[in-house]
């Protein structure tokens, strides 16, 4: 049995047992983690079901193990014949997860421990969101005058005169 899950904006094919790394999750070691945006499961039978995009209702359960960083990259910008030359690094912060569980769709989803009290916190916000005076509505802007919209009449440009001729005395 295998589970598509989508995380950090990354696609993962997991299994139970397998350790990942990924983009950093909020947590400490030990803590357990919620993966909820499961793309495709395939069961025991073999069978593979596909959402359109995630699944409703499936999840993956994962153990968080450490957090930690990546490989030190250099990132090294030049332009030739400029004197433009710019170095920097990056360290990426990652998670690493074992995953312990894949459930589908109707299975009982056990209470996550630090995500529940965060999403505890998020209706507070918004009621105080609700509870503060709206601004007004921003008003239309003017219509535009006619008098721009209508053209003088272009004016007729003059007959050339025509050349006098010299004649020769």
């Amino acid at each position: 049995m295998f589970a598509v899950i989508k995380t950090g904006g990354k696609q993962y094919k997991v299994a139970k047992d397998d350790v990942i790394k990924v983009e950093r999750l909020s947590g400490e070691a030990g803590d357990s983690v919620q993966l909820d945006q499961v793309l495709a499961i395939s069961g025991d039978d073999g069978a593979l079901t596909v959402g359109t995009p995630l699944l409703d209702g499936a999840f993956v359960s994962a153990t968080l193990l450490e957090q930690a960083r990546a490989d030190k990259i250099v990132v090294f910008k030049k332009k030739r014949r400029q004197n433009y030359r710019r170095k920097a690094g990056h360290r990426q912060d990652l998670t690493v997860l074992r995953i312990t569980d894949i459930a589908a769709k109707g299975a009982k989803k056990p209470a996550p421990k630090k995500a529940a009290e965060a999403k505890a916190d998020a209706p507070a916000k918004e009621e105080k969101a609700e509870t503060a005076p709206k601004k007004a509505a921003p008003k239309k802007a003017a219509p535009k005058k006619e008098a721009a919209a209508k053209k003088a009449p272009a004016k007729k440009a003059a007959p050339k005169k025509a050349a006098a001729k010299k004649t020769e005395e």
